[in-house]
């Protein structure tokens, strides 16, 4: 992502996809087991509340650590949110390691409006990482390129640069508007995540049936 920030998301999305949707797919398998009488609703919840503590954690943590810890915090906050999503297709009965689910985390963190030009984004990202084991390519300044980075994980994560600042700069209060910032923009994205998968057109996880 330092290398080609312009796809930063993109590339993040196909990663936590390939990383985490097994993850995700296991831990629904593991909780139904255990507790059969849970629906996907009740799945749903428990992963909301859990990655929603996380991400306000981490926007503690980086409110604490000042400035410098805004471009970690984006980071970290996007993968989190990578995490919910997935977790919360799984717990609905959608494949979390379908490859449509990096079309829908892409769309879900409203980095593209329409399903049709985050595939297209997509489809480039996967081409320029091919060409880039392949081709020899200049290192970009490392100032420049966390700067450009920050910036597209800001967005994918639905924190307003504003916020992030204002949450760094003012005294006293950096740990509450980070975790405020953080659990904010994760708590929206897990109503969008719900509402787009209880729909039942979708890529149902293998030996499962939708009911909806």
């Amino acid at each position: 992502m330092k290398q080609d920030p312009q796809y930063a998301p993109e590339h993040l999305a196909l990663e936590a996809v390939h990383r985490l949707g097994p993850e995700a797919a296991a831990w629904a398998d593991r909780v139904r087991t255990g507790q059969p009488d849970l629906g996907p609703e009740e799945l749903a919840d428990l992963a909301v509340r859990k990655f929603v503590n996380l991400a306000r954690l981490s926007g503690a943590v980086s409110g604490a650590a000042g400035l410098a810890g805004a471009v970690v915090d984006v980071g970290v906050l996007a993968w989190t949110q990578a995490r919910l999503v997935l977790h919360i297709a799984a717990a609905y009965g959608v494949d979390p390691t379908h490859p449509d689910r990096a079309t829908d985390l892409l769309v879900l963190q409203k980095v593209h409006k329409v399903a049709e030009s985050a595939r297209l984004a997509l489809g480039v990202a996967q081409g320029r990482e091919r060409a880039a084991a392949l081709l020899a390519r200049p290192n970009t300044p490392l100032r420049q390129a966390l700067l450009r980075l920050s910036v597209k994980l800001a967005q994918m994560a639905g924190i307003r640069a504003a916020k992030r600042i204002f949450a760094k700069v003012v005294p006293g209060a950096a740990v509450i508007l980070g975790a405020w910032a953080n659990s904010s923009a994760t708590t929206d994205l897990a109503r969008r995540a719900r509402d787009h998968y209880r729909r039942p057109a979708l890529t149902a996880v293998p030996g499962q049936r939708r009911t909806d």
